[in-house]
C-alpha cells in the first residue's frame, strides 16, 4: 500500500484515463488507421505511467525534510519505505519505461520517438534535483509533463502512417492531431496554474528549506494576483476556443458541456483565487483545477459524439 501512496496511484490512473479515453473515445470512432495494435496501445500507457511513477519517487526522495513540514503525516520514505528501496524503485520503474518505450518506437520505425521518454524522465529528475525550486521553470516542467501525455498519442498512433495514407486520409489527420494538440495545450495551462497554487499551499516548508518558488519569492498576495491573471487569459482563451471552433461548428452540446463543467469551474476559482490567504485555501483550489483537468479531458467523449450526432 505504501508504493502505491508513493507513486501517487490516483495520479497515475488520470493518466491511465486521459490516454484510454483519446484512444478508445475519440481516435477509434475518426475512421483513420492507427498504428499501434490495442496491446501496443497498452504498452505506451504502461511506459508512460512507469515514467511518470518514477518521477514522483525520484521527487519524494528529494523532498523528505520540506515534506516533513508541510504534510508530515503524508511522508512515506524513511516511514513506510527506505530510501534505499524508493531508489531500487525509481531505477527499476524509469528502466521498464524506457526499454517499453525503445521497442514501441523501433515498431513504428521512428526511433527518434524514444527521445520523448528519455525527456520525460529526465525533466521528471531535474525537476526533482533542482528545477522545483526555481519560480515557475517548475511549475512549467510538470505542466509539461502532463501535456506530453496527450502529444505522445498522436507521435506513436498517427504521425508514422502519414507516408502510407491518401491526401484526404492524411488532411484528416492532420486535423485530429490539431485537436490531440489543443487539449495538450489546455492541459499544461491548467496543470501550471495548479502548480503555483500547490506552491502557494506549501510556502512554509519550502520557505524553510530555502527553496525559490514563486511565492516564496514575491509573498502570497502577489501570487494570487499572478495566477488570477493566468488564470482569467486562461478563461478569454477558452471562451475564445469555444466560439471559434465549436460554436462554430455547431457542436452545441459540446459547447453547454464546456461552459458547466470547466468554464464554470474556472471562473469560480477566479473568484476564490483573488483572496486566497490560508492553506485550506489553495488546497480547495488545487482541487477545483484537478476537476476541471478531468472534466476537460472528458470533454473529448463529448465531442466525439456532437461530431457522430452531425455527421
Amino acid at each position: 500500500m505504501n508504493i502505491l501512496k508513493l507513486i501517487r496511484y490516483q495520479n497515475l490512473l488520470l493518466i491511465v484515463l486521459l490516454q484510454l479515453v483519446f484512444r478508445y473515445g475519440f481516435l477509434k470512432y475518426q475512421n483513420i488507421p492507427l498504428t499501434l495494435t490495442d496491446w501496443q496501445y497498452g504498452l505506451l500507457v504502461l511506459a508512460t505511467v512507469l515514467i511518470a511513477a518514477a518521477g514522483y519517487i525520484i521527487n519524494d526522495i528529494m523532498d523528505q525534510e520540506t515534506d516533513l513540514t508541510n504534510k508530515p503525516n503524508q511522508v512515506i520514505i524513511g516511514k513506510g519505505i527506505s530510501e534505499a528501496t524508493a531508489y531500487n524503485w525509481y531505477f527499476g520503474l524509469n528502466i521498464a519505461g524506457m526499454l517499453i518505450g525503445y521497442y514501441l518506437a523501433d515498431f513504428v520505425n521512428k526511433t527518434s520517438f524514444f527521445g520523448i521518454f528519455i525527456i520525460s524522465s529526465a525533466l521528471l529528475y531535474l525537476y526533482a534535483n533542482s528545477l522545483k525550486q526555481m519560480a515557475v521553470i517548475g511549475n512549467m516542467v510538470v505542466a509539461l509533463i502532463l501535456a506530453l501525455s496527450v502529444i505522445v498519442i498522436g507521435m506513436f498512433d498517427i504521425i508514422p502512417l502519414f507516408p502510407y495514407v491518401g491526401l484526404e486520409q492524411s488532411a484528416k489527420m492532420k486535423v485530429i492531431l490539431s485537436i490531440l494538440l489543443d487539449y495538450a495545450v489546455f492541459a499544461f495551462i491548467i496543470n501550471f496554474i495548479r502548480e503555483i497554487v500547490k506552491d502557494a499551499q506549501d510556502i512554509e516548508g519550502d520557505n524553510l528549506e530555502g527553496m525559490r518558488t514563486l511565492p516564496v519569492i514575491i509573498g502570497i498576495t502577489k501570487t494570487t494576483k499572478v495566477v488570477f491573471t493566468i488564470g482569467l487569459l486562461a478563461v478569454l482563451l477558452l471562451l475564445w476556443y469555444i466560439n471559434d471552433n465549436l460554436m462554430e461548428n455547431q457542436l452545441y452540446p459540446t459547447v453547454v458541456y464546456s461552459l458547466i463543467t470547466v468554464v464554470g469551474p474556472m471562473v469560480f476559482f477566479l473568484i476564490k483565487i483573488w483572496n486566497a490567504k490560508e492553506k485550506k485555501d489553495f488546497q480547495l483550489l488545487s482541487k477545483v483545477l484537478k476537476y476541471i483537468i478531468f472534466f476537460g479531458i472528458m470533454s473529448i467523449l463529448v465531442l466525439t459524439y456532437n461530431i457522430k450526432l452531425n455527421g
